[in-house]
């Protein structure tokens, strides 16, 4: 049914997508593409915490790499990472897109494109409204759409635009959306 995972979170995102990431069996069976806002001149360590963490592998993909089932890709540092039709990566300094690179609704917005209703879209925690158009897209191209309880959030402002743009499929706290996650074969 499903063929792919894309997330996207900001400030205060980094504890639940490390608790997702951590609950993920070894054998899941989706890519899981993250979009997560970061210090741009930090070039290094935040794949290898998320890896300490991740049950699958999570990787900063290069430029034209493949998506493979059960691994994890970090959008890198200050790169917006898209997903192109033929289900590869494409890594691109083009102008910040809310104040942000990577950004979220460039992702979300490829991934939509390439996997249509076979994609699940999450939005985490978050200080900007970067996520809630490439969730509405997503949306429209047939994917599954789920929004971080905002009243869970460290920093609602992601998740409240995002819903305010679009009726989410599912509005979950972390246990609910690593609950949904885990039942997906």
């Amino acid at each position: 049914m499903y063929k792919a995972v894309v997330i996207g979170g900001s400030a205060g995102s980094f504890q639940v997508i490390t608790k997702i990431l951590n609950s993920l069996p070894e054998n899941f069976s989706l890519p899981v593409l993250l979009s997560l806002h970061r210090l741009k001149h930090v070039r290094s360590g935040f794949v290898e915490a998320l890896s300490i963490k991740s049950q699958i592998p999570i990787v900063e993909p290069y430029d034209k790499e493949i998506i493979k089932p059960g691994k994890g890709y970090l959008a890198p540092s200050n790169y917006h990472m898209y997903v192109e039709l033929n289900k590869r990566i494409a890594l691109s300094t083009e102008e910040p897109v809310n104040h942000s690179r990577p950004s979220i609704d460039l992702t979300f917005e490829t991934a939509a494109q390439a996997y249509r209703d076979k994609i699940i879209g999450i939005i985490l925690s978050g200080a900007n409204k970067d996520g809630a158009y490439g969730l509405k897209k997503l949306k429209q191209l047939g994917g599954t759409a789920i929004v971080q309880d905002p009243n869970e959030c460290q920093v609602k402002t992601m998740t409240e635009a995002s819903l305010k743009l679009t009726p989410a499929d599912y509005t979950f706290t972390t246990e609910q959306i690593i609950n949904f996650l885990l039942k997906i074969k």
